[in-house]
C-alpha cells in the first residue's frame, strides 16, 4: 500500500506564487510525489502528524486517576451502569480505576483548525476482558491536547492496556504550514532541477539519509 495524504500545501498553491517556474515539466504523479515527501519531512522536523491522518493506531498503559475523581463515599451518586460498574471493581479489589488518556496527536497550534474523527478505543484489562468503548463512554478527544476522559463507572483497572484507533489532523490547513510546504517542496523540486557537485558525494548522500532516517529512530 503506498503512501498517500492530503500535502501542507497543494500544487495550484505551489504555484501561485514565486515557485510557478520551478514545476513547470511535473507529471501530475511527480507533483504528488514531492508535495507529499515534502510534507513527510515536515512533519518529521517537529515529530508529530500535522497533515490529516486517517485510521492510526496507538497504545497506552492506563495509569491511575485522581483520587478526588472516585471516592469510597457510599452515597456517590452513579447511574445504573456505574453502579454495576462500581461494584464489579470492588468484588475484583480494584479500588483505583482510570479515567484519562491523552492521544500521541493533537494540535500544537490553532487546535480550532484540527478535527478528530471514528475515535475506537479498546480496553484490554489487566485482570482479563475486554471492551469497546463508544462516544458514550468517554469525552473527547480535545484537540488542544489529545485529552480523553472516561466517563465515571467503566471498569479500567490500572495497568490495562488502551487501544485506540482514529483519524485527525488539520482540516483546515495553517497559512504557516501551507508557507512550510510550499519551503520544503522548492527546496526538493530545486536541488533535483540543479543538483551541486556535492549532491552525488557519497558522504553527502549518506548523510542526508541518516537525516531522512532521524525521526526512526528509537528513543
Amino acid at each position: 500500500m503506498a503512501d498517500s495524504a492530503t500535502p501542507l500545501c497543494n500544487w495550484a498553491q505551489f504555484t501561485s506564487g514565486a515557485f510557478a517556474d520551478l514545476g513547470r515539466n511535473y507529471t501530475p504523479d511527480a507533483q504528488t510525489a514531492v508535495l507529499l515527501e515534502a510534507t513527510r519531512l515536515c512533519e518529521q522536523s517537529v515529530s508529530r502528524r500535522l497533515a490529516p491522518f486517517t485510521a492510526m493506531p496507538e497504545t497506552h498503559r492506563a495509569q491511575g486517576m485522581d483520587p478526588d475523581e472516585y471516592t469510597d463515599a457510599a452515597n456517590l451518586p452513579l447511574d445504573l451502569a456505574g453502579t454495576l460498574g462500581r461494584s464489579y471493581a470492588m468484588a475484583l479489589g480494584a479500588s483505583t480505576l482510570v479515567r484519562h488518556c491523552w492521544l500521541n496527536e493533537f494540535a500544537p497550534r490553532y487546535p480550532e483548525f484540527w478535527t478528530y474523527s471514528n475515535v475506537s478505543i479498546q480496553i484490554v484489562r489487566s485482570y482479563g476482558g475486554s471492551q469497546t468503548l463508544t462516544a458514550a463512554n468517554l469525552q473527547g478527544p480535545e484537540p488542544d491536547s489529545g485529552h480523553v476522559w472516561f466517563n465515571l463507572g467503566l471498569f479500567i483497572p490500572i495497568g490495562s492496556l488502551v487501544r485506540v484507533t482514529y483519524s485527525g489532523g488539520y482540516t483546515t490547513m495553517p497559512a504557516d504550514l501551507v508557507r512550510a510546504g510550499k519551503l520544503m517542496t522548492a527546496s526538493l523540486i530545486i536541488r533535483e532541477l540543479a543538483p551541486s557537485s556535492q549532491s552525488r558525494d557519497p558522504e553527502m548522500l549518506h548523510t542526508e539519509a541518516e537525516m531522512a532516517l532521524a525521526g526512526y529512530g528509537r528513543d
